[in-house]
């Protein structure tokens, strides 16, 4: 198994009032190049969590650090009229932190973060800020949002 030490958390980047597949998402992976979807998991607004990349293999979702992290979206992030917003259901919600949960059990080390989040830091002060962000993705601030599952996680 491969070492992880990152969780990263993203959104499809569709219209809340759009179904998302699977499906579509493998196809428009497979569009840009890639073998397959680029995530190890997809949430779907109904909360199901499809499979789509094993964990032993090294996922395509955000450069330079593929090798040692997971990824997971969620299906959405856009509003009606294709704003960046958190568009997440409360079934969403609830697979994201179940999932995140059995992943941190797995690997308890890891950091849980928003794809956003790992953006280049434009102005060297060690902080990722807003005006930085290459992506909104994943429109809503993991960070905090799941601080305490990985702190305690890490206090067992």
């Amino acid at each position: 198994m491969r070492m992880i030490n990152l969780i990263v958390i993203h959104c499809s980047a569709t219209r809340e009032n759009t179904d998302y597949s699977p499906e579509r998402l493998e196809s428009d992976h497979k569009a840009r190049g890639f073998l397959r979807a680029g995530y190890n998991f997809y949430i779907r607004k109904s909360g199901e969590i499809v499979d789509l990349r094993p964990l032993e293999q090294i996922p395509a979702h955000v450069r330079g650090y593929n090798k040692h992290s997971i990824g997971i979206c969620y299906e959405g992030g856009l509003d009606a009229s294709g704003q960046a917003q958190d568009t997440r259901t409360e079934a969403q919600k609830t697979s994201l932190i179940r999932l995140i949960q059995h992943l941190l059990t797995r690997f308890p080390d890891s950091r849980v973060c928003g794809h956003r989040d790992l953006s280049e830091d434009l102005n060297g002060d060690g902080v990722i800020s807003p005006d930085e962000w290459s992506k909104q993705c994943p429109s809503f601030d993991a960070i905090p949002e799941y601080k305490e599952l990985a702190y305690g996680q890490r206090k067992r």
